[in-house]
This record gives C-alpha cells, structure tokens and sequence, in this order.
C-alpha cells in the first residue's frame, strides 16, 4: 500500500468504510470504525505500513456490523475511544465535543453531532493541506444516517448537520462510514448544495422527509448494539 492518508477501508458485506489516520514522521496513527470480520486485514495494513497505532475511534454504537475494537485493542496496545453518550460498558476514553486525540505530531477534534444516535460524532483532521471529516452515519454522500430507532432524533440530526458540519469550508472532505454506490468520499460543499435529505430544506421538511422513510431494521441489529455496546469484546 502508499503512504496516503487517510487510507479507506472498505468492508463488502456491510460497505463499512474503516479508516486509517497516520502521522507520516513517526508512523502514529488512529483507525476509525473497525469491523470484526476484517481485524486481520487491519492488522496486517498497521504491520505493512510500519505504524504505531495510539488509538482505535468509534464515530457511534453502530446497529449494522460488530465492531473489532476490543481484540484490535488488546492486539495492538492502542486504547479505544467513544463518544460519551454512546453509553459503551467497557474500558474506554469517553469524548465529549472539543476533544482533541493525538498521534504524532497530528490531533483529531471531536464534534459531537447527535441525531443518527445521541452519542454520534464526527471527527476533524487538519493535515496543514486539507481538512479531513470522517462522519460516520451523521453526513453520508448525498444522505444521511436515519433517525428512527437505537435513541435518534431527526430534528438533533438537522442541527448538527446544518450547525456544525455545514459551517465548516466547503472544501473539507467529507469521509462517510458507509456508501452503497462505491463512492469513497465528498466535500461540505457538494453536501450543501446536493444532499438529497437535507440540502435547501427547512428543519421541519428534514423531519417529515425522515419521519417517512419507513425503512426496515437493521439485519443485524439485535446482535451488533449490545455487542457494540461491549466494543466488541
């Protein structure tokens, strides 16, 4: 693999996008949103690619895959970090919004944006040539993560995508936990101006549009929130 960060790792089964944030001096690095099924993969990129991984990041308790956080955890030495309100029953750093984790010479700011679930968050890289947004299922390319189960809110998700993702430069690119269509990553300003959910809506629109998506759950929902909940342990 080069040496381009962050990498993109793709999960076929769930289309989770995992990712991989280094510090190219001294090979520091962060993974976000594992996926147990693909722990040797990641190992195996942390081995390739000469890193010290510091620490593994949960953007929320996802309800569509397991995560490996735990066992990458105690595979590597690196400690694991959730957002506070996620309500994780493990050992974990607990991130409240305007938390910064470093890696090197590099840092990660924590933004949290409730609504998908009340602990989401997003996590911002400024690598001095661009800034990086890793979203998790809060900003999607052109959607949104839904809002109707495992504590979401749809009028929390309007505000924290139009108040806190929506202000930042347009050309911040945005890194999604999932897409469907095999697109890897999106920029704020395509965001604003394209997303189908929420672009030019008001916040009582957004609420209607997501209060009437009536989608099925979650295939494996009933496993992957309490084993979440355990960071996969």
């Amino acid at each position: 693999m080069d040496n381009l960060y962050p990498l993109q790792l793709v999960d076929p089964v769930s289309a989770t996008r995992t990712y991989v944030l280094a510090d190219p001096d001294s090979r520091e690095a962060i993974i976000i949103d594992p996926v147990a099924e693909m722990l040797e993969r990641d190992l195996a990129v942390v081995e390739d690619q000469g890193l010290h991984l510091r620490w593994i990041l949960e953007t929320h308790v996802h309800a569509d895959h397991v995560t490996s956080a735990a066992p990458l955890a105690q595979c590597t030495g690196a400690q694991v970090a959730v957002p506070r309100e996620c309500g994780v029953q493990a050992d974990a750093r607990l991130l409240k919004h305007g938390d910064v984790v470093t890696f090197g010479t590099h840092s990660a700011s924590v933004l949290h944006t409730p609504g998908h679930t009340a602990g989401s968050s997003c996590y911002l890289w400024d690598t001095g040539a661009a800034l990086h947004l890793f979203t998790g299922d809060t900003l999607l390319i052109e959607g949104c993560g839904r809002t109707d189960f495992q504590s979401g809110d749809a009028g929390a998700l309007y505000d924290s995508i139009v108040g806190k993702l929506f202000v930042l430069p347009g050309a911040t690119v945005v890194w999604p936990a999932h897409d469907y269509q095999e697109r890897t990553h999106s920029t704020i300003a395509h965001e604003r101006a394209a997303n189908v959910r929420i672009a030019g809506k008001s916040r009582e629109q957004f609420i209607r549009t997501m209060d009437t998506l009536n989608l099925p759950p979650p295939a494996r929902l009933a496993e992957a929130v309490p084993a979440n909940l355990r960071l996969g342990s």
